[in-house]
């Protein structure tokens, strides 16, 4: 029987008046692996630092099992005081936990440890934050936007490393694809109250679309109740005065509980403005190459765009995916080769980075250009507070300043403001970042039916396999290769997705280093864990049965009729041989790694 860690009963928040939490309930028990899920500003990550202790709630209880250790990435980690990432590191873990650990995850993130925590990059910075988090595996982990900033690389091995962990956990994320893997439990936080699904995210939306259907027929019914008894109340039958006051006050109440009803929250309204038909050729390139110095960015790249593909560019940080953008558009110049542009093209890019957004500027300046209180989408004029409604932002943040805006309302209002100017080009550079997943959906089905063409960089995988007809995937080496379909499609061509980063790992500091006070573990010998031990043993059988698989897989491919027989099989055959190549990949890695460390602790 599962054991209960952490409970959270009838918590309430108020912050400025404002009701955040009502009400809300949370349960972990050791084998949960629990996704909270809920629209941006609903009170998740508030919740979350009430589970983790860090906030104090008005009103309720916060139970953690004695003895239960626990640790909490947050969205912005805080660094100060630390003169080195390893150090940074090195102080989450406890009296009894392994130090060669925190040297282990900053590898397998591709950190040294020698790095200064001030000069780190966003997505350093959330490297060394898990890095952190992951060292002690503690019993409970609570994270916050844990892919944040992450490449495609490091977020699947951050997945995989979830999966193998025996931590119990609750998970902030907008990575559908994170999520559904991962979660076996969710708690949807809605309206300041929880709601428990005894499933994973996978069967989440299905769900929440019956219980606001629900809803809606309740309230529905109530509205029939009042309207029954205000009838009565004008041409009722008044004999009996006292039944009548009773009559009376049922109105009241039924009243005052649709008054209650706060209903859903409202829905983002997107539209772009469709500019003129571009030329049917958008980009073609010729054998074009960019190097920085010794570095190639491209080599000998051949590229057609033509109106209305949506092409992903796909690869790890540091590969270049702006630079080829900028090659793309004209931006910036190739080092050699050809590259033509299509007539008649009307480029939009989404930046995502916010760097255009000046913090000092007010909403409705930075919708409007500072040019008046009109918005003109696709012919149709709109009072700029009418156009922000439709992003979910009230009238009085019109004259708000950027620089109180959350995450979130800041991605809401780039989409505004650039969805707003006439295209037959999107550029979209991380365009899912910080949107809640309704957001999500609306704006892949404004892409979808765009009529121009779509330039994608992202590392959300759902969104990749839902809006890309074609992935250009980084290769190595300045090498890219385009391949049909979607993120899924690549990986079944390719074999195997993006490759993870790894560093040698830096030298251990010498002894004198430390301080003084110091303790000396190193003088004790370290022996393999437990777990470390039980993947030396098993995974050998498990690559054995990857390889039987991928075999049968192999064979079953080799059939030149299966596709025309059943489409359905072969995609779903070319999918599993395409993840039964990856998890064999990591299974030998992981062995091997093991096997490497076993030698080296046994002399």
């Amino acid at each position: 029987m599962a054991n209960l860690l952490l409970n959270l009963q009838d918590i309430s928040l108020t912050f400025g008046g404002r009701p955040v939490l009502s009400g809300a309930e949370l349960m972990l028990h050791d084998d949960d692996r629990m996704c909270l899920v809920g629209r941006n500003g609903s009170g998740k990550s508030t919740l979350l630092k009430i589970a983790a202790g860090l906030v104090e709630q008005d009103a309720g209880a916060r139970f953690l099992q004695p003895g239960t250790t626990l640790r909490y990435l947050p969205q912005e980690p805080d660094f100060t005081g630390f003169g080195t990432v390893l150090d940074y590191v090195e102080a989450g873990l406890g009296p009894t936990d392994d130090p060669y650990r925190a040297r282990h995850y900053l590898t397998e993130l591709g950190l040294t440890g020698e790095e200064n925590p001030a000069t780190l990059s966003g997505g350093e910075a959330r490297r060394a934050a898990l890095a952190r988090t992951l060292a002690p595996e503690p019993d409970i982990l609570l994270l916050d936007e844990p892919t944040n900033h992450l490449d495609l690389p490091a977020i699947e091995w951050l997945e995989a490393e979830l999966k193998s962990l025996r931590s119990a956990f609750i998970l902030i994320s907008h990575d559908r694809r994170f999520l559904e893997r991962l979660s076996n439990r969710t708690v949807w936080l809605d309206r300041g109250e929880t709601r428990r699904l005894g499933q994973g995210f996978a069967a989440f939306e299905e769900w929440r679309d019956k219980l606001l259907e629900e809803e809606e027929i309740n309230q529905q019914k109530l509205a029939q109740r009042i309207a029954t008894e205000e009838h009565w109340m004008r041409y009722g039958v008044t004999a009996r005065r006292k039944r009548n006051m009773r009559r009376v006050g049922l109105l009241a109440s039924l009243r005052k509980e649709r008054k209650d009803y706060v209903g859903q929250q409202g829905q983002v309204k997107l539209a772009a403005s469709s500019g003129e038909l571009s030329g049917k050729l958008v980009f073609e390139a010729h054998k074009i190459s960019k190097s920085f110095g010794e570095r190639a960015i491209v080599s000998n790249l051949d590229l057609l765009v033509l109106r209305g593909d949506r092409l992903a560019i796909v690869g790890p940080n540091g590969a270049g995916k702006t630079t080829l953008i900028k090659l793309i558009t004209g931006a910036l110049d190739q080092d050699a080769g050809e590259i033509k542009h299509g007539t008649n093209l009307q480029v939009v890019s989404l930046d995502q980075s916010r760097a255009s957004l000046n913090p000092d500027d007010m909403v409705q300046d930075v919708i409007t250009a500072g040019r008046g209180q009109q918005v003109t989408v696709n012919g149709e004029t709109k009072h700029v507070v009418t156009y922000m409604r439709d992003f979910l932002f009230r009238p009085e943040q019109a004259r708000t300043p950027v620089s109180v805006l959350s995450g979130g309302e800041r991605a809401r209002l780039i989409l505004a403001r650039e969805l707003a100017k006439p295209s037959n080009f999107l550029v979209l550079d991380e365009p899912t970042n910080d949107l809640d997943l309704e957001t999500l959906d609306l704006l892949q089905e404004l892409l979808v039916d765009y009529p121009g063409t779509v330039l994608l960089v992202s590392h959300d995988r759902d969104f990749l396999d839902k809006l890309a007809t074609s992935v250009l995937m980084h290769e190595g080496g300045g090498k890219w290769l385009e391949y049909a379909g979607g993120y899924t499609d690549m990986l079944a061509q390719r074999g195997k997705g993006v490759e993870a980063r790894k560093v040698e790992a830096a030298p251990k500091p010498k002894a004198e280093a430390k301080p003084a006070a110091a303790p000396e573990p190193a003088k004790v010998k370290r022996k393999l864990s437990f777990k470390e031990k039980f993947a030396l043993e098993s995974l050998p059988k498990r690559m054995e049965e990857l390889k039987a698989e991928l075999a049968r897989l192999e064979q079953e491919l080799a059939d030149p009729a299966l596709f025309a027989r059943d489409a359905a099989r072969f995609t779903k055959t070319s999918t599993r041989q395409a993840e039964a190549s990856l998890e064999l990949s990591a299974a030998e890695d992981q062995w091997l790694e093991l096997e490497l460390l076993r030698e080296e602790l046994e002399g």
